[in-house]
C-alpha cells in the first residue's frame, strides 16, 4: 500500500569526488523504487547546504541518505542531531577520499552501498560534539590538514586522492609546533605539537592507521595522536612510525579518552573536522556523545553490542551533553 512505503530524504553533493554521485543518482533512485521506498532528492549547492535541506525536509521522513563525501556526512549528522526525531542515516560515499566509509565498511560502489541501505540493518554511532558543532570522525589541527579543504575542488575532480598531495607538498614550509595544554581523561600533557587528531575511525586522512583493537564506533571513547614539534627532515619518519602503529610517547603520543580540552594561549590555531574548515580557536572542548546517530551499516566488529536501543532525541538531552563517561582500559595490540 503507498501508505506504508517508507519515505526517504535523498542528498546529493553533484560535485563530490570524480562527479559519481551525479551518475550514480539513477542508479540509487532506481533500486529505492523497486524496494517499495518513496523519495524525495534534493542537490546540495554549497557549503553547509545538506544540513539545511536536512532541517527543512526531514520532518515526515523515515530515513536520511546522503550521497557524497566525508563533509556531506558531516553536514547531513549536523542536521539530523537538530531534529526532534534522529532518523537513520544511509551513506554513498563518492567523494575523493572517505575515511568513514572505509571503517564503516561502506563500499564505494553506488549500488552495493544503496544495498546496505536497503537491507536496513543499522548500528548506533558516536558522534563528537567540538564546542558547539558536531563532527562525524576526526577533529584535527596542523601538519597538512589544511590541505583536505584548501584543495580545489577541479583538482579534486581531476586527480582524485593525489590532489591532496600536491597540495600538502606546499604547506611543507609552515609545519611548526604550537605550545598547547591538553587536558584528557588520563591527565595534562604540555608542549610544543605540530600535529593533533581526536577520531573515531581507523583512519586518518588516509595515511594514518589506528589500531582497530582500541577502536569501537559506540564506545563512547575517541582516539587521539598527538605529534610533537618537528622539523623538515622529522616529517617522513613521523608518518612512517604513525603508519605502523610505532607509538612510542616521544615522536608520535596516543590515548584514548571520552573527553578533551586543548588550549593553545599563545595562538589561535585552524581546525579541520571531518575534511572541512572548523575554525580557528585557541581553545576547543571536545566531547564523545555516545550512541548519538544511527548508521546504515553491515554487522563489524568494530561496533559494541548493546542490548537497549538508542534514546530518542529530546530538547532536553539536545540543550546539554550527558556526563563524559572514564577512558576504558582496553589494552593496545602488540
Amino acid at each position: 500500500m503507498e501508505n506504508d512505503r517508507k519515505k526517504v530524504l535523498l542528498i546529493v553533493n553533484p560535485c563530490a569526488g570524480k562527479n559519481k554521485s551525479r551518475t550514480g543518482t539513477f542508479d540509487i533512485v532506481d533500486k529505492f523504487s523497486n524496494n517499495d521506498y518513496e523519495f524525495t532528492v534534493r542537490t546540495t549547492t554549497c557549503q553547509g547546504d545538506a544540513t539545511n535541506i536536512v532541517k527543512r525536509e526531514l520532518e515526515g521522513k523515515d530515513l536520511v541518505v546522503c550521497c557524497g563525501g566525508d563533509g556531506t556526512l558531516n553536514e547531513t549528522i549536523n542536521g539530523v542531531m537538530d531534529m526532534p526525531k534522529r532518523v537513520p542515516i544511509g551513506y554513498i560515499p563518492t567523494g575523493t577520499t572517505c575515511d568513514l566509509a572505509s571503517t564503516l565498511g561502506i563500499p564505494s560502489d553506488v549500488k552495493k552501498a544503496t544495498d546496505i541501505i536497503i537491507s536496513g540493518n543499522t548500528n548506533d554511532y558516536d558522534i563528537g560534539l567540538f564546542n558547539n558543532r558536531y563532527f562525524s570522525y576526526v577533529a584535527s589541527f596542523g601538519a597538512f590538514t589544511k590541505c583536505s579543504y584548501a584543495t580545489p575542488q577541479k583538482l579534486k575532480n581531476r586527480f582524485g586522492h593525489a590532489a591532496y598531495v600536491f597540495t600538502a607538498l606546499g604547506e611543507v614550509k609552515d609545519v611548526h609546533g604550537i605550545f598547547m595544554r591538553i587536558e584528557h581523561d588520563g591527565g595534562v600533557i604540555e608542549g610544543k605539537f605540530s600535529f593533533g587528531a581526536v577520531s573515531n575511525s581507523t583512519s586518518v586522512a588516509g595515511m594514518f592507521k589506528l589500531i582497530e583493537d582500541d577502536v569501537r564506533l559506540n564506545d563512547g571513547i575517541f582516539e587521539v595522536l598527538l605529534v610533537p614539534e618537528m622539523g623538515l627532515f622529522d616529517i617522513i619518519p613521523t608518518i612512517r612510525k604513525a603508519q605502523k602503529q610505532d607509538y612510542d610517547g616521544k615522536r608520535v603520543i596516543y590515548l584514548r579518552t571520552s573527553k578533551i580540552k586543548i588550549t593553545s594561549p599563545y595562538e589561535e590555531v585552524d581546525w579541520t573536522l571531518d575534511g572541512e574548515y572548523g575554525g580557528s580557536h585557541s581553545e576547543v572542548m571536545i566531547h564523545v556523545l555516545e550512541r548519538a546517530v544511527r548508521i546504515c551499516t553491515n554487522e563489524s566488529p568494530l561496533f559494541v553490542k548493546h542490548s537497549e536501543p538508542a534514546a530518542e532525541q529530546t530538547e532536553e538531552a539536545k540543550s546539554e551533553p550527558e556526563a563524559p563517561k572514564k577512558a576504558k582500559g582496553r589494552k593496545k595490540s602488540k
